[in-house]
């Protein structure tokens, strides 16, 4: 045989009537990579799968404040707008009645003006009386304040001080309302179009507006891995259509109950997307830090090998020649190290190159 093959009773001061060790022959030997055992830090981390959502504390339904018919929209779903921008515009009777009340506001204090103005000059040429001059100082101040009344009212419709001057110098009506974006951001939905009457917060809104700048994810996690979320804990996302990106966030929400069908909870992430590549919908998988690095003995993942019956074993070099196979109990697995429960012991060499290749042997050397 190739390889001399041997029963070994104690290795490391364990008792290992299940260890068995191989002896290689130069040549074999020089096939076979040896490293020392490592100790490492290995992150604590739960994984899970969910959904993308829009971030629904920056999402916004823009409703008129007043009922109308809509004269025109501007923009289309997947549209970016600006705080500020013209969504839509209606026809309000009630900016009507408002900017008409303004009018007859403004002419009856000309009108008071006028009659104060004469009654001021009688008194002084000795045809009036003074009560006619108080009568008429009286009825000019109330038609001041009616007149500041009417101003504030058509003021709250968003015109602004040059739009009611020139309003009141032209006398002339418009009773076309702007409706803006409160936010910027993109436009996820419209249902506004010319010729709708849209009512103030009946659904569905004209419009909604989200600012995509951060998303949502939404996870379901298994109720057993519940008591291991926190808020602030920080997140790395992953979408299908993106795989060899990470899109970083951190938890924001953990849900008060277990759903009793599924017995899952709701854990809420925001994940920050400033090239706004993440869709609503979207199906995504996170890791999650659920606690702070392990430091543990770690091999490299080529160390490890899984044997028939499901045991992790790996080869334990006493020398450049003789090699016993022990098994362990392994633990995380990160960026291609496995994390050793047991069975070594930092400075322990191991094969790292030709693991299989050992177990292999062994298997065929006994069967002979």
């Amino acid at each position: 045989m190739a390889a001399a093959l041997r029963s070994t009773v104690t290795v490391s001061g364990r008792s290992s009537q299940d260890d068995e060790a191989v002896v290689l022959s130069e040549e074999q030997a020089a096939s076979v990579k040896v490293d020392p055992v490592e100790t490492r830090d290995f992150e604590v981390f739960k994984t899970s799968v969910g959904t993308i959502n829009f971030n629904e504390d920056l999402l916004v339904q823009v409703f008129s404040q007043y009922p109308g018919k809509i004269l025109k929209a501007f923009y289309n779903v997947g549209d970016d707008v600006e705080k500020g921008s013209v969504l839509f515009t209606i026809d309000s009777p009630d900016l009507l009645q408002a900017e008409s009340t303004l009018l007859a506001a403004r002419g009856v204090l000309e009108l008071q003006k006028k009659i104060l103005a004469r009654a001021t000059g009688l008194l002084r040429q000795g045809g009036s009386a003074q009560k006619d001059v108080d009568q008429a100082t009286s009825d000019e101040q109330t038609a001041e304040g009616n007149l500041k009344a009417a101003t504030d009212a058509v003021r709250i419709f968003g015109k602004t001080d040059a739009e009611i001057e020139k309003i009141v110098a032209d006398r002339r009506i418009d009773s076309t309302l702007v409706v803006p974006s409160p936010i910027a951001g993109r436009i996820v939905a419209r249902n506004a179009a010319p010729g709708f009457l849209t009512q103030p917060g009946a659904a569905p809104p004209p419009f909604q507006v989200a600012d995509i700048s951060t998303m949502w994810m939404v996870a379901n996690v298994v109720e057993t891995d519940a008591p291991a979320y926190k808020v602030g804990q920080p997140v790395d996302v992953t979408v299908p259509a993106y795989p060899d990106k990470v899109f970083k966030g951190r938890v924001t929400a953990i849900g008060s109950t277990i759903d009793p069908n599924t017995r899952r909870q709701l854990v809420r992430s925001e994940v920050e997307d400033p090239d706004h590549l993440l869709r609503s919908g979207m199906y995504a998988s996170f890791v999650i830090r659920v606690g702070d690095p392990v430091h543990s003995p770690a091999v490299p993942e080529n160390a490890v090998v899984r044997e028939g019956d499901g045991t992790m074993t790996v080869w334990v070099a006493e020398d450049s020649h003789h090699f016993t196979r022990r098994t362990v109990g392994t633990g995380l697995r990160e960026k291609g190290w496995v994390q050793i429960l047991d069975g070594l012991q930092p400075g322990e060499r191991v094969v790292t190159g030709g693991a299989v290749f050992l177990s292999n042997m062994l298997l065929s050397g006994a069967a002979e």
